[in-house]
């Protein structure tokens, strides 16, 4: 009940939930776009999944806090650069975000038509598929919640000394992530070009999760900030189309 009676406590908790839910538009974006090549029956228990499980390892991680900080003690060096287990990390999911977020821009602009699981003849077969594409996302989702967590985590521990503070803002961010999740997923999947706009800003998380990895800090805020600016420039342009639909006679 002190805790809880403690105005400091109340300000960490809502600067630590806001901050891990900026933190985790991209986790949303990633997961909005993988679940969008499902069957939509699928999509809703592959987020809920997907969100599920950056919350189980955003607990874990924070339950294991002397280990979480001993990753970033430098295990090798290479050419004078220390390189510590946080930075493996963040290294082998930089690559894996750029690989995917370039391979899914050139499904969605140049393979549009690829064969997916409603083109295989046989119901058998496509329910098979399906099942087979739903546990490789899936599994796509956890090892980039992995990543995401390890970075969330560690900004949490330098903001907040209260353990169960970072659990119960842990715990909102990923109710507050799982309200948003349907409806963003929705929104890209309506407008191609915000999906590939959204899959740019995944290659740009990317290749600064790689370049963190190397201590080259790049601020999420100047990301933030292009994708943010983006998305007004085309949020104007789809109002704009949508004006030109209306004026057009019906035939």
């Amino acid at each position: 009940m002190e805790l809880l009676m403690d105005p400091n406590v109340w300000i960490a908790f809502a600067m630590l939930s806001a901050l891990e839910i900026v933190l985790g538009v991209d986790n949303i974006i990633f997961i909005s776009i993988l679940v969008g090549r499902l069957p939509p029956e699928m999509r809703d228990k592959a987020r809920r999944m997907g969100l599920g499980f950056a919350m189980v390892s955003r607990l874990l991680l924070l339950f294991s806090l002397s280990w979480v900080m001993g990753l970033t003690a430098d295990l090798f060096h290479v050419v004078g650069q220390g390189i510590s287990g946080r930075d493996l990390v963040l290294l082998f999911g930089g690559l894996f975000l750029l690989y995917k977020a370039s391979h899914e821009i050139f499904v969605e602009v140049e393979a549009k038509d690829q064969a997916g699981p409603q083109d295989i003849t046989g119901k058998d077969a496509a329910n098979a598929a399906s099942k087979k594409l739903f546990w490789s996302i899936i599994g796509q989702i956890a090892v980039i919640d992995i990543v995401f967590s390890l970075d969330s985590v560690i900004t949490a521990v330098g903001m907040v000394d209260h353990i169960s503070v970072m659990v119960a803002a842990v715990i909102f961010s990923v109710l507050v992530m799982l309200i948003a999740a349907k409806p963003i997923g929705d929104f890209v999947d309506r407008h191609p070009s915000v999906k590939v706009l959204a899959l740019a800003f995944l290659v740009m998380v990317g290749m600064a999760l790689t370049a963190e990895a190397f201590e080259a800090h790049v601020p999420k805020g100047y990301i933030y900030a292009a994708m943010a600016f983006s998305l007004v420039v085309e949020a104007l342009n789809i109002r704009a189309r949508n004006k030109r639909k209306a004026l057009l006679p019906r035939i």
